[in-house]
Formats: C-alpha cells, structure tokens, sequence
C-alpha cells in the first residue's frame, strides 16, 4: 500500500491540513511584531490565491507596527489581516485554540461534539460527531445557528463560534438553530469530553441488514489507525458479497486516510489531483493490487465533506461504487498548519483539489448516483430509507447489474 506522503500528515476538511509544520526552537528570539510579520509572510508565499483576494497584500505587512505591542495586539492585527482574505478555512490559532485543535487531531476534544463552518455567512453545522451530545440532541448537519448562549451569531468566525460553545465537561451550552422550512428551536447540550471515533459496524435502529453485505460506519478520516482498522474489516469480509460505506456526515480528516483506504478498492487510475498556486498539478495514482472486488455502496449526505468527498469522487469516477443519498458539503480545498512561536498557529489554504475525472467539487459537493432523500418524517419514524436503497443496490449488484447502470 501507498506510503505517507512526503512523511508528513495531510489533513482535508473541517478538521485541518498539516503539511510538514514549521518549528522554531528560539521562541524569545520573536517579539509580537515577529509573530505578526510571520504570518503575513507565510500567507505571501502559500496562499493558493496569489492575488490574496484581489489586493495588495503588501499593504497589510508595516500596517500596525507602531500599535503591536503585546502578543494580544499581535492576534488582533493577524486576525483583522486574515478576514481580508475572505477564507473560512484560512485562519490564526492562538495558544488555547491550536493546543484544542491538536487535541481533536489526537482524537479527544472537550465541547458537544459538533463540526462548524460559516457558510454562505451563516454559521452551520457540517456535522455532528457520532455518539456525542450534539448528535443525541438531535442537531443535523445544514442547521444554522442563530445564537449561542443568547448572543447573535451574525458576522461570527468559526474560531469565536467554537471557543463560545466548548467548555468545560459537564457544563451547558444554549444554542439556537435554525433548521431549513421550520421554526428557530433552542437546544440546551451538556458539554462532555469527546472521544473520537472513527469506524463503527453498529446498523442504525429499525435495519436488518443481510448477513452476507458486510455495513462499514466511518465517522471521521482523522484517526491515525482509521485505514488499518478498515482493511481488517475488508479483509474479515472476504464471504461478504458487498460492502455498504457510510460517510453520512463525516467531516474530513487525514488526506492520507482517504487515498489509501481509496486504493484498497481500485487497482489503477486516479484517486485524486492537487493545485497549487502556481497552477502545479500533482496527481496520486492507485497502485496495483486491492483488498476486495466485491461491489460497493458508498452513502453520502451535505454533511460529508473534504476527505469523504475525495473518497466518494475516487469511487465514482473511477466506476468502482455507486453512490447513494444526497448532495455533499463541497469542501474543495487543503489548509496547511504553521506552528508559530509562543505556541500559536496559523491553518492556511494552499491548494484546492480535484476528482479524478478533474472535477473542481468546492462549494458544489459530490452528486449521487442515485438521490436519495431522507425527510423530518422519516428521521422522526426512523425510516432510514437511504440505508435501505444501498442495501437494495448491494443486493443488485451481487447479482449481475453493473455499476455503470445505475
């Protein structure tokens, strides 16, 4: 199987991208000016729009060099200096907010387990994380959140967005959502101390499935043993006919997790392509050789997103699954983590990515093969019909009908 890229972890989606980070040792050596220069130059030199949002980025680099000097006034400046940008996912981490993201990276986080981006300039859910009490308290990935603990959401970032709702364990949060055609509900949700977890096989309620189609839950990419833990349930699935993956609502995660559980399935062609600012193309191929032949379903919804959608892009352009459900959340792009002095950092976009068939799928998502919708009613009822349509093509499949004809 493929090895890391260039040693280094690659993260795509609502969790973040680490691409070799810069460590600097002589953290006295740098005063807030430092840091606040620091940024900009690395935005300078990778940002994956060259014209930095149509403007003169040099403008910004002596803009507060005369009003910076705590590493509070550093924050400020880089903050107002990133906005400039318009990127939700180019974004300053100070010491609280880079040392929460590493934990979530490690797979533990303290909050209500809840995935957010500004969308469109509203805060929304991409997803709720399995198992967690956002996702027990009913919140579903496209809601948007109109106040958090009574206070309006309006012009919020994502990283104050989350710094508001996180807390300590046991503590409540007051959030107010606005879910699409329905009136604006409250949810009170007890923070809690969220053990990510990557790969489940427990069917939802209500679903009898098959003994002979093997069901493969997968929250999340992030997990370092995501791609170990799934070959083993390739492998102990050899008697399956086929094989049901669910990326409903799964955020993103390691790019590397995406491209070589991609290459269990695929014996050659592309699995995905990436740009650069500079327009350089880079392309991972499959290498020879898969885990299993047996036909696949692969499920998606708005809130699968990044690393699911480079999964579910490399399965059907390459003719290898049929996918089921619904339009996904359109995450095109790769963020790179800096670390900077004083234990601060800085996510930013340096490439977006494309499809094997060269798809630019940002802000546009993954098209199923086959739309599958699941409505308030069926929620309410249970009534995964989804699920149920993928285990009804699995059945097809098995049986002669090809992928192609669907």
């Amino acid at each position: 199987m493929r090895k890391l890229m260039k040693k280094s972890l690659i993260f795509v989606g609502t969790f973040v991208l680490l691409f070799g980070c810069i460590i600097h040792n002589n953290v006295m050596a740098y005063s807030p000016v430092d840091l606040y220069d620091q940024v900009w130059r690395l935005v300078n030199a990778k940002y994956v729009d060259q014209t930095n949002n149509a403007q003169n980025w040099q403008k910004w680099r002596h803009k507060y060099d005369d009003k910076i000097v705590t590493n509070e006034d550093a924050y400020v400046a880089i903050n107002t200096m990133i906005a400039s940008l318009n990127d939700p996912y180019t974004k300053f981490l100070d010491p609280k907010e880079f040392a929460e993201e590493t934990s979530s990276i490690k797979g533990s986080l303290k909050g209500i387990g809840i995935q957010i981006a500004v969308k469109d300039g509203k805060l929304t859910v991409i997803a709720p994380i399995e198992d967690t009490p956002a996702e027990k308290a009913g919140l579903k990935a496209d809601d948007e959140i109109l106040e958090i603990d009574g206070k309006s959401t309006k012009g919020i970032t994502v990283d104050k967005a989350a710094d508001q709702i996180r807390g300590k364990e046991g503590t409540q949060v007051k959030l107010l959502v606005k879910r699409k055609d329905q009136e604006p509900k409250l949810y009170t949700i007890t923070r809690a101390n969220i053990e990510i977890k990557s790969i489940s096989q427990k069917l939802p309620e209500n679903i009898t499935m098959p003994n002979d189609i093997s069901y493969i839950r997968l929250s999340s990419f992030i997990s370092r043993n995501a791609g170990t833990e799934f070959r083993s349930i390739l492998e102990q699935g050899y008697n399956k006919k086929g094989f049901i993956i669910d990326l409903r609502s799964n955020p993103g995660g390691l790019l590397s997790n995406a491209i070589y559980i991609s290459d269990m399935f695929l014996n050659d062609g592309v699995i995905v392509s990436t740009v650069d600012r500079d327009g350089y193309r880079e392309t991972q191929n499959a290498t020879k050789g898969v885990v299993t032949r047996k036909p696949v379903v692969v499920l998606i919804n708005k809130g699968s997103a990044s690393a699911s959608e480079i999964f579910s892009g490399a399965m059907k352009d390459n003719g290898r699954a049929v996918i089921v459900g619904e339009q996904s959340f359109g995450k095109g792009l790769v963020q790179e983590i800096n670390k900077l002095p004083y234990d601060a950092g800085v996510n930013i976009t340096i490439q977006k990515y494309l499809t094997p068939n060269g798809t630019d799928i940002n802000k546009k998502g993954i098209t199923p093969d086959v739309v599958v919708k699941l409505t308030e009613e069926d929620i309410k009822n249970k009534n995964d019909v989804q699920l149920k349509k993928a285990i009804e093509i699995i059945q097809q499949l098995s049986a002669g009908r090809t992928v192609a004809s669907f």
